[in-house]
């Protein structure tokens, strides 16, 4: 297993002393940078966490993270300051709009316990943290992966929290490329919608999960829930109802035990053609995800307009609970998925405490590393047949 690595960057150079010495107290790398060259020279895949000051001289915290989500950087970021509350709460926000993943933040001066509690978020190595990974894809040869088979699946499962039970499992595509090796979908996905191959792409996705799950569950008494992520171009598609559920049928899983997951973002594109094929979905018995809820647009109009069965509480408030304006926006979500009969599914669940939170306000469903990371399928197997159930600490 890869040694966890930090990387802080603050022109503080006692703040960079403490925070050196408080992870070497917990068995863990440190590097420090007091400069935006510096740091950015310093970024590596084994990077597990990065510890960023907002105010600095020449560039400051803000066009970092500017540049570290133009890279898609995913590894999680804590932002330090002694600023406002509020420009640290809104710092926080524009990292979330650049993709990046924030695992929380520190109001400088910080004492000890708060440092400690966010050194603890600093993962070992997952698939989650693949670093910044600047791979050149030619169109040539998206098209030629599909005729090779190259894109593969990988499963995460999900845990009702009540019982700590595995009840489903979300597929999960990745590009098993023969030169740069595993790519993950924010490399590739752009480019397959550009090339009006995000269908024939989608296809492939879902055939393969049903045929994979389906095998997994006919081995157990309770069939695996299986979630399947939908481009907003397959919502365009007035055909995609028909074609899931002769798919469905072919693979010998009910339409009842499939979500399809859209995010709110795509549902925003033609809403009377969208609704048109949500609606049918619905009328053949697919269960309708909302993904990443909470970072959209409009949250409320779209929960009356379209015949969704869950919401997904994106994972980047999950993660935050220690904050207070996150651990609200995942409560309130509960709370208002509840009022209108939607099962509430928790993304990115790392710690027992967080899982916890979620037992407590009646979350129905947890999905994250504090039970398994995404999984290639022999893997996933394995994991399933090992799986005792988790409850929280």
């Amino acid at each position: 297993m890869t040694p966890r690595r930090i990387l802080i960057i603050d022109d503080d150079p006692d703040v960079g002393a403490l925070v050196m010495a408080a992870a070497q107290h917990k068995g863990i790398a440190c590097v420090v940078a007091a400069d935006a060259d510096t740091f950015l020279a310093a970024i590596t895949p084994d990077t597990s966490l990065i510890l960023l000051d907002l105010v600095m001289p020449k560039v400051d915290g803000v066009e970092l993270l500017r540049m570290l989500g133009e890279q898609k950087c995913t590894i999680p970021i804590v932002l330090m300051s002694g600023v406002g509350a509020r420009i640290l709460e809104t710092a926080v926000s524009l990292a979330k709009s650049l993709g990046l993943n924030v695992a929380g933040h520190l109001r400088k001066p910080f004492r000890i316990a708060e440092l400690d509690a966010l050194l603890e978020l600093a993962p070992e190595s997952k698939e989650a943290v693949h670093a910044i990974k600047d791979v050149c894809l030619q169109d040539h040869e998206i098209a030629r992966a599909l005729l090779q088979d190259e894109f593969v699946l990988h499963y995460q499962p999900q845990i009702e929290i009540a019982t700590g039970e595995v009840v489903g499992v979300e597929a999960l595509v990745r590009w098993q490329h023969p030169v740069h090796g595993l790519i993950y979908p924010d490399s590739f996905i752009a480019h397959c919608e550009g090339l009006d191959l995000i269908g024939q792409l989608g296809s492939l996705v879902a055939a393969r999960a049903l045929s994979e799950i389906a095998a997994l569950s006919g081995t157990r008494s309770r069939p695996l829930i299986l979630s399947i992520n939908v481009s907003a171009f397959s919502l365009l598609d007035l055909s995609f109802p028909d074609t899931m559920f002769d798919l469905a049928r072919k693979h010998n899983k009910k339409p009842e035990e499939i979500v399809l997951e859209i995010t709110e973002t795509g549902l925003v594109r033609e809403l009377s053609q969208t609704l048109d094929v949500l609606t049918r979905l619905r009328m053949k018995g697919f269960h309708i995800s909302i993904d990443d809820f909470g970072t959209g647009y409009a949250m409320m109009q779209q929960l009356q307009n379209i015949p969704a069965t869950e919401i997904k509480i994106d994972r980047s408030f999950v993660m935050n609970m220690n904050n207070k304006s996150d651990r609200v926006m995942v409560l309130k979500t509960i709370e208002i998925g509840h009022e209108l009969g939607l099962k509430v599914v928790a993304e990115g669940v790392e710690t027992a405490k967080n899982l916890e939170i979620l037992r407590a306000h009646g979350c129905d469903i947890a999905q994250g590393y504090f039970f398994s990371k995404p999984l290639p399928p022999a893997d996933f197997s394995a994991w399933l047949a090992n799986y005792q159930g988790a409850q929280a600490s």
